[in-house]
């Protein structure tokens, strides 16, 4: 299914499941990935709930269009779908760059979000001497030239030694990823500081980290959650950055527990 946002022209690829009248759930992927990395996981929640996923510009089966891409835009393009698609005080998902989304449009349009999870992400990502070189490392030998090293910090020892399928689905989810996109997105999360407004919300949140995230370490998604009053922490051990992917029966059982504590379910 194809969403249409107003006016900026980019018709963002989203896929829905459950009923249009259940509570709704949206899901933002990480970057180099697509909506299917929440595949596994979405078949352990509930069938009553409006489950939808969105693949960001540049990005699986969105539209690639010439950077650069301010994470403004971004989080726009995600209200605008969702307004197109009739949402009103959904839960947000977001990992990684996605959760950065998720922390925008909460910031931004309370009207759409009354409950967020934030997972494997922060205010700001990394510093910028750390996305100086992977960019210039992707400018010079494309995505193929951090694959190896993405699936290190993305997935656990036990992961890479006994699931390596679930490593080369990120493989190709990588690989399939237009450049532009690819670069467009690193230089948005290279420019993007929300500790100013993530600090000034208020409103139900849960943060999910990884005992294993070599790109976002778990002391990073507490001290981003303890910003928000009221939130939840919870780290997934044995999990790198991808925990929905690694083990998403226990993500599901914490997403769910989430929705009943806040009355979205």
């Amino acid at each position: 299914m194809i969403v249409i946002p107003n006016d900026n022209g980019v018709a963002l690829h989203v896929v829905e499941s459950g009923p249009k009248d259940g509570p709704a759930v949206v899901f933002a992927h990480a970057l180099g990935s697509d909506l299917t990395m929440w595949d596994a996981l979405v078949a352990e929640l509930p069938d009553h709930l409006r489950l939808i996923r969105m693949d960001m510009r540049g990005h699986g089966q969105s539209p690639c269009p010439d950077g650069p891409y301010p994470m403004g835009d971004l989080v726009d393009d995600a209200g605008r779908a969702l307004d197109q698609l009739g949402v009103k005080g959904c839960v947000f998902v977001g990992l990684s760059i996605g959760g950065i989304i998720a922390q925008g449009l909460a910031a931004e349009r309370l009207d759409l979000v009354r409950g967020m999870v934030i997972s494997n992400t922060a205010v700001k990502s990394g510093t910028p001497a750390i996305w100086a070189d992977r960019i210039d490392a992707v400018r010079k030998g494309g995505i193929e030239a951090i694959i190896e090293a993405n699936i290190e910090r993305w997935f656990s020892r036990a992961t890479r030694r006994d699931h390596p399928e679930l490593c080369d689905e990120a493989r190709a989810r990588m690989r399939a990823t237009p450049l532009q996109g690819y670069l467009s997105c690193m230089e948005a999360i290279a420019d993007t500081d929300l500790y100013e407004s993530t600090a000034r919300l208020r409103l139900p949140t849960l943060a999910i980290a990884g005992s294993e995230d070599g790109s976002v370490p778990a002391d990073m998604v507490r001290e981003t959650a303890a910003l928000i009053p009221g939130s939840r922490f919870e780290l997934i051990r044995g999990t790198g950055h991808m925990p929905p992917v690694e083990k998403p029966t226990v993500y599901a059982a914490l997403l769910t527990d989430f929705l009943r504590a806040i009355g979205h379910f």
